[in-house]
């Protein structure tokens, strides 16, 4: 079942700027061992914009191969053109990935018709679970909750979605729409557990990154009607998540893993290093946090 602290799994580089295989696979394995429920790769989170389609792929290889049978695995297989994704979904499938999140097309800014167009080819031509990814903060287009329904409604394998809208207004009209088999996930940290509150069944995660326990234990608390202590873990990792966005994201993420020691400090351009004045922030929560001494 795909539920609980899914994280946004960043991709590692190397000084070259080629994908770094071992640590890809050294991150999913500390992410099993630290209750992480579920790994998502080739998202935003993990640079999938500057992915080659040779690299896409093979970072979904790798991760299906070190994840096995452990905890779920699902991969980013969206794009702003209809038959790449298809392509991408395609080979996922292949792979028995266990769902595929697809982005809605970005830059082309489709009507409700063209999104709903959309996935309806996608879901028609692939019988993979789809999860819908909603970020229009990164799209620049929304996709409705009255569309996502029609969709959940029409194909059986659209089976919920990754909301990152910002909007609780939002997502509760969604859920005022669907039946309690959707899968509604949390696109963002900061609030989860309201989002858990109108039906949420977990988290894709960016803060998992670098606190999977605690981010598992959130989820799982509410989850388990532990509502108090759920209620201090989203609290307590408030400071830390809103440190992670002080820069476009990955930036930050991917320096503090850097800084933990886990990974090294590349990233693709045009993303960059951290402002000096950033950095020190950074450093000073990390601190806090004891992630880093």
């Amino acid at each position: 079942m795909i539920q609980g602290s899914i994280v946004a799994l960043v991709t590692p580089f190397d000084r070259r700027g080629r994908v770094d295989e071992e640590k890809l696979r050294f991150l999913i394995n500390w992410h099993i061992k630290n209750k992480t429920d579920g790994i998502l790769v080739c998202g935003t989170t993990g640079e999938s914009a500057t992915l080659s389609f040779a690299e896409h792929k093979r970072v979904i290889k790798i991760a299906k191969e070190e994840v096995r049978q452990h905890i779920p695995l699902v991969a980013g297989c969206g794009s702003n053109s209809t038959q790449e994704a298809i392509e991408l979904t395609r080979y996922a499938h292949s792979l028995k990935v266990d769902a595929a999140l697809v982005i809605t097309p970005y830059y082309n800014k489709p009507t409700q018709a063209g999104l709903y167009a959309h996935y309806k080819t996608i879901a028609t031509q692939i019988k993979i679970p789809l999860i819908v990814y909603n970020v229009p903060s990164r799209t620049g287009i929304n996709i409705l909750p009255q569309t996502t329904a029609r969709l959940y409604r029409d194909f059986p394998n659209i089976i919920g979605i990754k909301e990152a809208s910002g909007s609780l207004d939002q997502i509760t009209r969604l859920m005022n729409l669907v039946d309690r088999k959707f899968i509604l996930l949390s696109g963002s940290d900061e609030i989860t557990l309201p989002i858990l509150s109108v039906g949420g069944r977990g988290v894709v995660s960016v803060v998992a990154n670098i606190m999977p326990q605690q981010t598992h234990d959130l989820v799982k608390s509410f989850l388990q009607g532990k509502l108090d202590k759920a209620r201090k873990l989203q609290l307590y990792l408030y400071p830390l998540i809103k440190s992670l966005f002080i820069e476009t994201n990955p930036i930050p993420v991917k320096t503090s893993l850097a800084l933990m020691g886990l990974i090294s400090p590349y990233l693709r351009l045009p993303l960059c290093k951290m402002q000096q004045d950033n950095l020190k922030k950074l450093k000073k929560i990390l601190k806090e946090y004891k992630l880093v001494k």
